[in-house]
Formats: C-alpha cells, structure tokens, sequence
C-alpha cells in the first residue's frame, strides 16, 4: 500500500508533457520540469525543446500538437487515452503497412534516387510510372502467362497472347515490299531450338540471305520471353494486392512469389552497328502491332533521328559485293546504347537501364559504361540478372575490337554492388544465390566458324539446360570461286598454340620473303589478317630498309590514295594489306603479280577476291603469277573453308608440308 501511495503521489507531482511520455515510452521525460514553473520558464523550454526533438515527427506526435490544453485533469486523462489508441492504430500503419497511394510514391521516389543511368545520353523518366512493373497490375481478362518448361527441342515454344497471331507473318517485319512471305523451315527450327533455352550458336548466318529471317527470329523469342515475364509480375502484383486485403481481414497468409532478378533488364542483344539497333527495334515494334491497331512507342521520333541515316551520309553509288551493301547499310556509327521497356503492348524507348527490360548495345558503348579495375565512375549491376544474352554479327565484332566483347561477358551475371530498391521478396532464389550465369540463355550468332568466338561458349556460357553448336561441313571451299589462272602453294608450318605469332613470323622471314627479295619478284601484295602480326612486320621491313607500302583500317585516304599507285607503278615492290582494310573499303589493288597470306582469311570469300585482283592486271603476265598461303594445324577451319573439308583433312594429316593447287583453265575449276 505504501508504494502504491508513494506512485500516486508521484503521478500528481508529474507534469502533463511528463505523462505523456511516461505513456508513450514507459520511461520519465528527459527534461526534469518542475510542476510549479512559471509561465515564462515554459515558454523558455518549449523553443530548446523543439530544437532537440527529431526533425521527422510521428503522427503520434502530430496529433498531440494539434490538442487544445484543458484544466480538468480527468478530462485530459480521458482525451490522452484516446490520442493514445488512435495514435497507436497510426504507427502501425506507418511502420507496417503503408497506404497504397503512399507506397506508390515511396517506390517511385527510390526508382529515380537509386537508378543512376550511366553516361550523359538521354534518358526517358517522364514515363516512368507508366512502365514500372511494381505499381502496375493485371487488367480485367488478363491472365498469368507461364512458360512451358517440358516442352521439347522439335516442338515450338508456347507464345504470349500478344504475339500468337501475329508471329506467323514473322518475314513481314522487313519485307516492305508489300509481298507475302510464309514463315521459313530456317526460322522454324530456330524458335524451336530458342525456346528450349539452350545456348545456341549459329555460323551460317549470311548478312544477304539468312541475316534478315534470323534476325527476326531471335526478336520474337526475345519479345515473347519478356512478355510472359511482365505478364507474370503483373499478375503477382494483382494476387499480392488481394492477399494484402485478406490478410487484413483475417486470412493466413500464402507462400512468397518469387519471380524476378536483382535488377529488372532481361535481355541484352549486342549488334555492332547502330542501324542494326534500328532493324531491331523496328522488328521488335512490327510484331507487337496488330491488324488496326498500333503500338503507343514513346521518343520513337528522337530514336529515328540518332539511330537512322541521313541523306547526306549515304555512300556514292560504288560497286562493292552484295555482303558489304547488307553489313554496311544504315548507320555505321558503333558507339551506342539505348534501353527499352515494354509493358502492356506499349515501348518505351531511351529507358534508364534499371527501368528497362530490353538493353540493344554495341560492345564499345557498353564497354564505356562498365569501365574498367580502379576506376571512379562505373557501373555493371544491370547485367546481373541478364537471362538472355544475343550477340548478333559476332564475325563483326571480330573486326572491330574483340577485347571489347571479352569485357562485357566477364561482367555478366555478377551479384550486384547495390539492391537499386528491389524487393528481395520478389527475387528468385537462384538469382540470391548467385546462380543466375547458369540461368542464363546465350545466342550466339555469324557467318563464319572461328575459334574466339567458341571460346565464348566454353569459357563465358554455364548454361544447365545445355549447348547447340551447328556446323556445317564445308564440301568445295571459295578456292572454286578463283576465276583467274593461278597456282597456289600452302606451306604447313608447326606451331605450339593456336597464339603462337612468333613461329609463324619466323617461318615467314626464313622461308618465304627471301624468295620475293629479288626485284624479279615485285608487285607483291601481303595480306595480313592480324593487325598486329601487321605492325610487327612493318617494323621489320623498315628496319631491312625495304621498298614497300603499306595500307591498313587507320590509314587516311591520302596515304592509301599514295600507296596504291606507287604499288602499281612499280616503285614499291612490296604492299602490306590489313584483312580489316578489306572489310571495311573493298578497295581493288591493282598491279598484283605476286600474292601472299600471311595467314588464312578470317572470311574464306576475302580469298577469291583478293586473288580475283590479278585480273586487273595487264596481258601477258599471267605466267608470272604466284600465291603463297601459309597456314598451321590450328587454322583448320578456315583452311576447309578455303580448301573444302575433305582436302582440308589431307592436307592437315599429310607428311608433306607443301600443297599446290592450279585453279582457271578452261573449266574454271581447281
């Protein structure tokens, strides 16, 4: 009784902002007020007070202020009790539950703090709210769209409502002709193979025939696996939302949805061009139309403008072959990026990355954002939940900068440096352990076999559904396509590895130039696929004091103009010719007598063409005509491509190290 007294008297001791938050926290207040203080002592509190309180009041704490003061004490109890209850039921809808209006604004606001676009470029933020997959839910009539896992290589991949009608008139998407092209068997078998989510690599895509009906093959795939994907978060978002009011109301709540990555892009797509982005997103907009109707694109002016080709940029009209005029064509500038999102049928061009569902890039643009070790300014944490990469063109990429591509795969799927606002209630167990590079689905495609470009499959790809490698066995080789009357000599030379340059450079200083030295021997062209086997023998000829000239992709066109008429004068004997010159101009030498591999063409058409020159060369030098290829164990795909496969595996295992072939004569064949 003593110390129930002894409380009661403290209690009437108390002032009333001491029993309030010996209510609120269970402990005395702070500032040891004492009962009978003055008016002014009270006002001279209240503003130290206020400095010392938190910036962020509670509603709690809001309430309270808007209270009038009463000098019935029982009064003041009573109405305390109930700022109590309904301050209470207040703080905990603030720290559980938001109301959805403030949740929306809440994840908005984190988006743009958190999702930090690279680089200085345009950025499209005006629709943000539009494409965010959180805040948007599943209409009325839509339903979950899942992806069919069972399903089999032979079988086609099931397909999103919003492509299923329209994916069979897939060769309309680039045939502006107005003619009728059915689905091809080529374009069948591929959407069979991608949507078994295998990793897939494709050689034979010819920038004339295949390039265009392969193209649209993987951007349907692409579209319809970011469809489901949105389709489903859509829905989850709509389940969660009920969930969210029966858990309220009483019910036990369900089991997570787990359906998304780290970060939200999906899929990156590299092409080496930015009109092969335009052709992409254009594929990529004619599927998602539908008879009479069209698809809401937004920036899609701005795009036309930075990704399309001017009037006045358009070559003159040259004659180049039929493979430079589809790889050159459009926009030829190769440092890009651009994200898109689609949600609902609609595109949002320019997206911030972390708001993107689709990233069309070329390697060096990519490579500027990722940047490299020590490095201040970088970022790669939208690559982290990538689950389907394409590499378009990739036989491109090998005469741009390959390093470039190597740079981009190391930095696939790696686990993010930030959470960027995600909601790891959300995010795939896979993706949180670390496990999404075996997720993840790689195609990989080009019109040449070439072992850097394997090397992407079995070094940077861990995919668990498996791989599919076509090849296809070359029978006759571009040898056939030689229409002049020419011997050629291959001379095997053994090497160590496959990046064994000094065997080869010091087989071609022992055994081959000191036959050409004899100013018997001049006009000869030395075609060097490598452009630093290429500097290494400048460098030594100089060194020599040769007489030569030398033409290669860094070249100006007064040094080219300069050199290719001193070579055909006769005043140099020798010409160094880069294989990336070739690709890039298609120029045509003249006064070749003598020819010169330093190695096997990386495109077996460069070798008919290159030998095709000697054409041009005046009557009655035909006799004095030789072509020298050098060539190891390791170049034996593009020795059958050259050669045909069968003469490629005699050649390879034959004890003999010298190889003639005559090609011309009346029935034009080897």
């Amino acid at each position: 009784m003593g110390k129930r007294k002894q409380n009661k008297q403290f209690l009437t001791t108390l002032s009333k902002k001491q029993k309030k938050h010996l209510k609120e926290f269970g402990e005395e207040h702070p500032f040891h007020d004492v009962p009978e203080q003055s008016e002014s002592e009270a006002d001279e509190l209240e503003p130290e007070e206020e400095e010392e309180e938190p910036e962020q009041k509670t509603a709690y704490q809001k309430l309270l202020s808007t209270l009038n003061d009463d000098d019935d004490d029982e009064e003041e109890e009573e109405e305390e009790e109930e700022e109590e209850d309904e301050g209470g039921d207040e703080d905990e809808k603030g720290e559980g539950e938001p109301a959805d209006g403030e949740e929306a604004l809440m994840e908005a606001g984190d988006g743009e703090d958190d999702r930090k676009e690279p680089g200085d470029e345009f950025v499209d933020k005006e629709h943000e709210s539009q494409f965010c997959l959180e805040t948007n839910f599943t209409g009325k009539g839509e339903q979950e769209e899942t992806r069919d896992e069972d399903s089999k290589d032979t079988n086609l991949p099931v397909f999103h409502k919003l492509v299923e009608t329209r994916w069979r008139d897939l060769n309309q998407t680039f045939n502006h002709k107005g003619q009728v092209e059915e689905i091809s068997p080529l374009q069948l078998e591929l959407l069979a193979l991608m949507g078994s989510y295998k990793d897939l690599y494709y050689p034979e895509t010819c920038p004339v025939k295949q390039g265009p009906h392969v193209r649209s093959a993987y951007c349907l795939h692409v579209l319809n696996h970011v469809l489901k994907a949105n389709s489903q978060v859509l829905a989850h978002n709509s389940q969660l939302k009920e969930q969210k009011s029966r858990t309220k109301a009483g019910a036990e709540p369900q089991d997570e949805l787990r359906d998304q990555g780290l970060t939200r892009p999906k899929v990156l797509i590299l092409v080496p061009f930015r009109g092969s982005a335009l052709q992409v997103v254009h594929t990529l907009i004619s599927l998602l139309e539908t008879k009479g109707k069209k698809v809401m694109v937004s920036n899609k002016k701005k795009f036309k403008e930075e990704f399309g080709e001017d009037e006045d940029e358009k070559p003159p009209n040259l004659q180049r072959p039929d493979d430079y005029n589809a790889i050159f064509t459009g926009n030829v500038d190769d440092h890009f990026r651009i994200g898109v999102s689609i949600l609902k049928g609609s595109m949002r061009l320019y997206a911030p990355f972390y708001s993107s569902d689709i990233i069309i890039t070329s390697p060096l643009g990519l490579r500027t954002v990722l940047g490299a070790e020590g490095e201040r300014k970088r970022d790669f944490d939208f690559l982290s939940s990538i689950e389907l990469l394409v590499v378009d063109q990739a036989d491109v990429f090998l005469m741009q900068n390959w390093e470039h591509v190597l740079h981009v795969m190391k930095h696939m799927n790696l686990q993010p440096l930030d959470s960027h606002g995600v909601d790891f209630s959300r995010v795939r167990m896979w993706n949180l352990n670390n496990w999404a590079r075996h997720y993840r689905q790689t195609l990989v495609f080009s019109s040449i076999q070439d072992p850097q470009i394997n090397n992407i499959l079995t070094k940077h790809c861990a995919n668990y559904r498996g791989q599919i490698v076509i090849k296809n066995i070359p029978k006759t080789g571009s040898i056939c396509q030689v229409l002049v009357q020419l011997p050629h000599v291959f001379q095997m030379f053994s090497s160590a590895s496959f990046i064994d340059h000094d065997a080869r450079f010091q087989f071609f200083i022992d055994k081959v130039l000191p036959q050409y030295k004899d100013s018997v021997m001049s006009h000869t062209l030395i075609y060097i696929p490598s452009y630093f086997d290429y500097v290494r023998l400048r460098n030594y000829m100089k060194k020599e004091e040769m007489n030569f000239a030398s033409v290669c992709e860094y070249s100006s066109k007064s040094e080219v103009s300069r050199a290719r008429h001193f070579f055909q004068k006769g005043e140099k004997q020798f010409m160094l010719f880069t294989e990336r010159f070739h690709f890039y101009k298609r120029y045509t030498i003249k006064g070749i007598q003598n020819l010169i591999f330093y190695g096997l063409p990386s495109f077996p058409h460069f070798y008919s063409e290159v030998c095709n020159m000697l054409a041009t060369a005046t009557q009655g030098e035909e006799a004095s005509w030789t072509c020298t290829a050098l060539y190891s164990r390791y170049d034996a795909h593009k020795l059958a491509a050259i050669t045909g496969a069968q003469r490629a595996g005699q050649m390879l295992n034959s004890n003999k190290a010298v190889h003639l072939f005559v090609t011309g004569g009346e029935d034009k064949n080897v």
